[in-house]
């Protein structure tokens, strides 16, 4: 089961005072019996994994989506799932990647849902206290994706399958945070290369408390709902993660989406719809140097939107 990032409270701004953050912690706290879920079924294993390979790269429990109508080297797309979730948690927008000419790779993280790999003596860090997080917070998750790449360019499999100077990453929740981090949030986990970045529902409370969003020059588009109302209020407004981030970026905010929107979890249509919209003309903009791509349209659905 996914689990959902921990809810926070509706503040964005992250003072230094020590008693305002120990308040902040306080109604963090108190929120979490009172969080809203989405409570719609999970699609079966079999729409799950329709459409995915499953390997092994760099040692890390990989599936991928490859396009079936391009005879040339693809774009690559790397997704990072959420805190306890797994690769194939979102296979559905993982699929139209793929059927838009991308190719797509997604890694067991060490903290997915029955990874072996997962080092139980390990803390895991407080994702009530952003204040305490830093580049050694789920580090492993960055190493994961440098060293799935690296991989992949070495071999001559996908040597002759990947133009690795076209690569975008796309995380959702805590994988938000991690595609942050490498696009250069953490300045030492900075990855080389990276020509967009897609944060869904990111975990992007350390980077607004840190500040480290303003030395990053790839261009990021955040997805948030109204209803997601533990990621929403920190992405927005003057102290919002969108404010912080150096522009090309988008801030897209779908009307009654909620944290598992970007999920198999979701069966909402009409929310799929606006964001397979919405990445898909961000990523064809950025990565494929598509001109007729509109990632700055506004269509019906969306509650907030912001570019820059």
């Amino acid at each position: 089961m996914l689990a959902l990032i921990a809810p926070t409270l509706f503040m964005p701004a992250y003072p230094q005072n020590g008693q305002l953050q120990e308040e902040i912690r306080k109604q963090i706290r108190q929120r979490l019996t009172s969080t809203t879920r989405q409570t719609t079924g999970f699609q079966t294993l079999a729409d799950q994994t329709r459409g995915a390979e499953f390997c092994r790269i760099a040692g890390l429990d990989v599936a991928v989506w490859q396009p079936s109508h391009i005879h040339h080297r693809a774009p690559l797309v790397v997704f990072s799932h959420g805190f306890t979730g797994a690769n194939i948690q979102s296979a559905w927008l993982m699929r139209a990647f793929a059927d838009a000419g991308y190719l797509v790779v997604a890694p067991n993280h060490q903290d997915a849902t029955g990874n072996a790999r997962r080092d139980k003596t390990k803390p895991i860090p407080d994702i009530l206290d952003p204040f305490s997080w830093t580049d050694a917070s789920f580090a492993d998750r960055g190493e994961d994706i440098r060293h799935l790449v690296e991989a992949m360019k070495n071999d001559s499999k996908w040597k002759s399958k990947v133009d690795f100077t076209r690569l975008a990453l796309v995380g959702h929740s805590l994988g938000g945070y991690t595609v942050l981090g490498l696009a250069g949030s953490w300045p030492s986990w900075k990855m080389q290369g990276v020509k967009a970045v897609l944060a869904l529902s990111p975990y992007a409370h350390p980077f607004n408390y840190n500040g480290s969003l303003k030395t990053v020059r790839t261009p990021i588009m955040y997805q948030s709902g109204s209803a997601d109302f533990g990621i929403a209020p920190f992405l927005k407004g003057r102290e919002g993660a969108f404010q912080r981030t150096k522009s090309p970026t988008y801030l897209i905010e779908i009307e009654g989406a909620a944290h598992l929107a970007w999920t198999n979890k979701s069966r909402k249509d009409h929310h799929q719809e606006l964001i397979k919209y919405y990445c898909l003309n961000f990523l064809n903009k950025y990565v494929k140097g598509d001109r007729t791509a509109a990632p700055e349209k506004r269509l019906n659905g969306l509650s907030e939107f912001s570019q820059k």
